[in-house]
């Protein structure tokens, strides 16, 4: 069988690098602008509405205390992403096996979701005890579980879809050349459900940062970030919490944009990537 035609790499626009970058910054004004416009109106209601500072601090004042503790919060932060990293990976993996094997074998397929369906629906809270019990709360074992029990699902479902969406003429196609099963999900089924896939990742990403600081709520070295955040709310200490916050929002931002980047290097051929 030969192989698929050479895909065309687009050129840059008129104009090379700069009107690229150019129109990238363009795209992200209006988010930019309503970042500053929240922050503006979350710095002056606090005095406006006289909402207690101890409760809800002010943007600026977070932004101080991130800054003199800066340290200590993006140490506990790495340690958080580390095992957020873990159960990202452990979760989307197996996902993406079991999601293979169900398209190949749909009666198989049809036969395990409802399950999978129902493993979902158990409240993420419910597991992180259970979790901390089957290993140690002070193994990152139990998070990397609970985030790739979050991971697992989601990304289950969307590379399952996009397994699945092939047109019934690309499959004819296939089958008229006499392909194996491996060719066609290697020259077909993978390349349709690539778009699917890095969907379900980004969303895992910020999944995995928030199942590992909820499994460090029930237990977790004083290094982790979100006993760091846990604690300082305990005792009061609203500002170095909310510090915690941004940090963990720092973090799964940066992932977020990292599979994002991936993305686009692997779909290059698609023009919704590539623009």
């Amino acid at each position: 069988m030969t192989s698929g035609a050479p895909v065309a790499v687009q050129p840059l626009p008129r104009g090379g690098l700069g009107r690229l970058v150019g129109r990238r910054l363009t795209n992200w004004t209006p988010a930019v602008v309503v970042l500053v416009a929240t922050l503006a109106i979350w710095q002056e209601a606090i005095d406006l509405f006289h909402i207690k500072k101890f409760l809800l601090p002010q943007p600026w004042t977070i932004a101080t205390t991130f800054w003199d503790e800066r340290r200590e919060l993006l140490s506990a932060g790495w340690l958080t992403f580390q095992e957020a990293f873990g159960g990202f990976a452990i979760g989307c993996g197996v996902a993406i096996l079991v999601a293979l094997a169900l398209a190949r074998w749909r009666r198989v397929g049809e036969a395990l979701m409802p399950y999978a369906i129902a493993a979902n629906a158990v409240p993420i809270i419910a597991f992180a005890p259970i979790a901390d019990a089957w290993f140690s709360p002070f193994s990152k074992s139990s998070k990397m579980a609970i985030a790739a029990v979050l991971c697992f699902f989601p990304v289950l479902v969307n590379t399952l879809r996009g397994l699945t969406s092939v047109r019934p003429e690309s499959l004819e196609l296939m089958h008229s050349y006499a392909a194996s099963q491996i060719e066609i999900f290697r020259r077909v089924r993978v390349p349709t459900a690539l778009p699917f896939v890095f969907t379900a990742l980004k969303i895992a990403t910020v999944l995995s940062m928030i199942g590992a600081i909820v499994a460090q709520y029930f237990g977790g070295s004083f290094n982790d970030l979100g006993v760091l955040i846990n604690s300082r709310s305990q005792t009061f200490a609203y500002k170095e919490a909310w510090a915690g916050i941004f940090v963990a929002c720092l973090y799964g931002i940066a992932f977020y944009i990292a599979v994002a980047f991936v993305e686009r290097l692997a779909l290059r051929w698609q023009p919704s990537t590539s623009d």
